[in-house]
């Protein structure tokens, strides 16, 4: 059985997408989550995550105990292992081109990132206009996702971003929970396709499940201190 390692629901961006893929795709596994307590040296969470990969960081893959971490090994490797599920697009132009814009999406969006955090159960439109407002490269980063979500919805028809679910949904969920908790403006066509993310299966257990934990991490939340 595989086993796939993630931390909180509400927080963890990186276990998202694996655990989106998995479920959504139908692939069997069972999940171990660990919370974060700290991401420092002998925290109980770097602990246990480091005696499974080198890195100490989430998410991790078992597969009959062979640790594969990182979202993108993971992702290709149940691309290998489950030829039949279709998780990159079939045509070779298309699948470059989802490999392309989850590598972007891997490496790239830091200043998004850093100023909306993942955070599911919160609503914070105040923090997400500051955001834009005083930080050019948010700006910038949101612009060039609507410019690829609008071009890839164009180009393959939807309803997903390469016509069917792909691995490229499954990398930019979490990027979709941070424009709805921030409230970032966006363009119909792309409002209606993030509409779709959060109706799929696997998406809507992962927000069911971010919601249930009400576990509260004040270093996970830095907007709340600026907040107040």
């Amino acid at each position: 059985m595989r086993k796939l390692t993630i931390g909180n629901k509400n927080y963890s961006s990186w276990s998202m997408r694996p655990w989106v893929l998995l479920t959504q795709a139908g692939i069997p596994f069972e999940e171990v989550m660990v919370r974060f307590d700290s991401f420092e040296a002998g925290s109980t969470f770097k602990q246990a995550v480091g005696a499974q990969n080198p890195v100490g960081k989430v998410p991790v893959l078992l597969d009959d105990g062979f640790a594969v971490w990182d979202t993108l090994a993971i992702a290709e490797t149940l691309a290998e292992q489950f030829p039949d599920k279709q998780l990159w697009p079939a045509h070779p132009q298309a699948r470059a081109r989802a490999r392309s814009v989850c590598a972007e999406m891997h490496s790239g969006f830091g200043a998004l990132r850093s100023a909306c955090p993942m955070n599911i159960e919160a609503s914070l439109p105040d923090i997400g206009a500051i955001a834009l407002r005083d930080q050019p490269a948010v700006r910038a980063d949101l612009a060039r996702l609507m410019a690829m979500w609008s071009e890839l919805l164009a180009q393959h028809g939807g309803p997903m971003l390469f016509g069917g679910f792909t691995i490229a949904d499954a990398f930019f969920a979490p990027v979709v929970m941070r424009i709805r908790t921030y409230v970032l403006p966006v363009p119909a066509p792309v409002a209606a396709y993030m509409e779709r993310v959060c109706d799929l299966p696997g998406v809507r257990a992962w927000i069911e499940g971010a919601l249930a934990e009400r576990d509260f991490l004040d270093f996970e939340e830095p907007y709340r201190l600026r907040r107040d």
